[in-house]
């Protein structure tokens, strides 16, 4: 067979991935300073104005939210896999430090309150994704500083002489901002407004880095910790000798599905948002039930019970004792990676609470079962790699690999699923060949407002700063329509459950012949580069986003539920 696989990272990415690369094997500490130019020179669509004197505030917006609010208190960034690694590197305190999380990008990090952030990174991906946003960051910061550093009304920020609120109009002048860009850094720092614009007119930033992660073996060390920690939190369903389906998507979907809660409380959650209001979506239940459509009515209540559970103590108690009632064990406090899962008993569920989308024929029959549904939240990149090898060597019988995510669509539009059964690997350089077990029409019945497209390729990328404009032509021109982070390394951990060897490298990988269990990918587009610039992988979906993850989790859900209740009918 030939493969036209496109060269994918041009010059500039290259150089910017080696460069960085070498200089962590440095004993000492790096400065970010250090990689500006080689950051800016890959052209990466996410940040296009990074050579430009212009702010570019979409960058920095989304650099920003990959990152601790402190990140401007800080001098030093560690990286480590474990609190083993950091005690081996000298930080032998990290129980004293302050946790401090990123809005969007789930990884355990730690502030000592001094200027030194520990960042517990699962695989080479943090790195891919850490380590640019962090240059982003600065060099957009450093653009801000700039402009203030010298006049009068950067003085007196610095000085806290006035308020950045009380010279909103002075200060837009002088930093060249426009309305729109003022507005997003005002709702990126909130009340810290003031606070943050203070500390810009102050100094620029001049971060530094080290990391303490240098072997592969650390990596697996730490998921093999995640492990026991799990089997640990959920002792009494035996995980470790009970046949699994393995699923990655996210901890509310499935347990939501299958629960019943929202379902039994909707009365109070319709009173809820049209008394609240929340996000301005009171005006949306209306147009559901106009539909008449079951699916989003409960839909609707699913994305209602985020807020309404925050409300009241006595809600969440009985949620809890709800998903406990379905078999539903969570694992939200892992010590290592910062990937929570849940363990759900089959032969727990109770077909009268379940979602309408699930009944299915021969539900009753599942209380014979002894099969179990290990659910993690999404990691990022190749830690999809160690986790399911992990899984895959640990359990006594894997029965299914189903994976959900978003992803970039470079033909469709936000809201639309893609079903690939082809994926090019930027990891492994490989192009793996496999049958999906999803078509269009499974996941269509329950799609409200996007398309659905099988039969696609997709494309697994190294880290979302790690692209251009040619990147994404090159693809678009070979066919590949889909780009996501977990499928490529996913698919590398299936190889070596298949085979007794590790996973090639740029190879075609053909898994059709002994795959001996589902495998299941289904992405929902969040973002699409190609036609106009949005950022990649980024756009937070919100309610809009509830009708394509609720799709394909009863997709997924469905195929679970069929293949176990063919199962137990087999003396299985």
């Amino acid at each position: 067979m030939i493969r036209t696989v496109p060269a994918t990272t041009g010059e500039g990415i290259e150089l910017y991935i080696r460069t960085y690369y070498s200089l962590l094997r440095s004993s000492g500490d790096i400065r970010i300073r250090s990689l500006e130019e080689t950051h800016e020179g890959m052209r990466s669509s996410l940040h296009l104005g990074a050579e430009a004197p212009e702010f570019d505030a979409s960058a920095f917006l989304y650099a920003a939210l990959r990152l601790p609010e402190c990140i401007h208190q800080a001098r030093l960034v560690v990286l480590g896999q474990s609190d083993e690694v950091f005690r081996r590197g000298g930080l032998r305190d990290l129980d004293k430090w302050r946790r401090v999380d990123a809005p969007a990008r789930r990884r355990r990090m730690l502030f000592d309150g001094a200027g030194t952030i520990a960042a517990f990174i699962s695989s080479v991906t943090d790195i891919d994704d850490l380590i640019p946003s962090l240059t982003a960051y600065q060099i957009e910061w450093n653009k801000l500083h700039q402009r203030l550093s010298g006049t009068q009304l950067g003085d007196d920020l610095a000085a806290g002489r006035v308020q950045a609120g009380a010279v909103a109009d002075a200060l837009s002048a002088t930093l060249r901002l426009t309305a729109e860009d003022c507005d997003r850094l005002r709702r990126l720092w909130g009340p810290q407004w003031d606070a943050r614009l203070q500390a810009v007119a102050s100094a620029a930033l001049d971060l530094r880095i080290t990391s303490l992660a240098k072997g592969f073996n650390d990596y697996r060390k730490a998921v093999e910790d995640w492990w026991d920690d799990l089997v640990r939190a959920t002792d009494n369903t035996y995980v470790e000798f009970r046949p699994i389906y393995f699923v990655s998507s996210n901890p509310h979907s499935l347990p939501n599905l299958l629960s019943g809660y929202a379902l039994s409380q909707r009365e109070a959650l319709i009173d809820f948002a049209k008394q609240k209001n929340p996000e301005g979506l009171a005006a949306e239940w209306d147009d559901v039930t106009a539909r008449d459509d079951i699916g989003g009515q409960a839909n609707y209540l699913y994305y209602m019970q985020r807020a309404f559970l925050k409300q009241d103590e006595a809600h969440m108690q009985a949620w809890a004792q709800a998903e406990a009632a379905a078999g539903i064990r969570r694992f939200d406090e892992p010590h290592s990676m910062d990937i929570t899962a849940q363990v759900i008993e089959l032969r727990d569920l109770d077909p009268t609470r379940i979602d309408p989308r699930l009944r299915i024929p021969g539900l009753e029959t599942l209380r014979d079962s002894r099969a179990l549904i290990v659910n993690v939240d999404y990691p990022l990149g190749f830690a999809a790699y160690h986790l399911l090898s992990q899984v895959a060597s640990s359990s006594a019988d894997l029965l299914g690999v189903y994976i959900m995510g978003k992803a970039a669509t470079l033909n469709g539009r936000v809201g639309d699923v893609m079903i690939p059964n082809v994926v090019y690997d930027e990891h492994s350089r490989n192009t793996f060949l496999f049958k999906n077990c999803f078509l269009a029409q499974q996941i269509a019945p329950y799609l409200l407002h996007g398309t659905v497209f099988d039969n696609q390729k997709a494309v697994t990328v190294r880290g979302t700063f790690l692209q251009n404009r040619d990147f994404l032509s090159v693809f678009y021109k070979e066919g590949y329509t889909d780009l996501e982070m977990e499928a490529g390394p996913y698919l590398s951990a299936i190889y070596e459950d298949i085979y007794p060897q590790r996973f090639p490298m740029n190879e075609i990988v053909n898994l059709f012949i002994n795959a001996p269990y589902d495998i299941g990918l289904l992405h929902y587009a969040s973002d699409t580069p190609y036609s106009r610039r949005q950022s990649l992988l980024s756009k937070g979906l919100s309610y809009f986003g509830v009708d394509a993850t609720y799709a394909c989790s009863v997709a997924i859900l469905r195929r679970i539920l069929e293949a176990e209740i063919a199962r137990v009918a087999a003396g299985r």
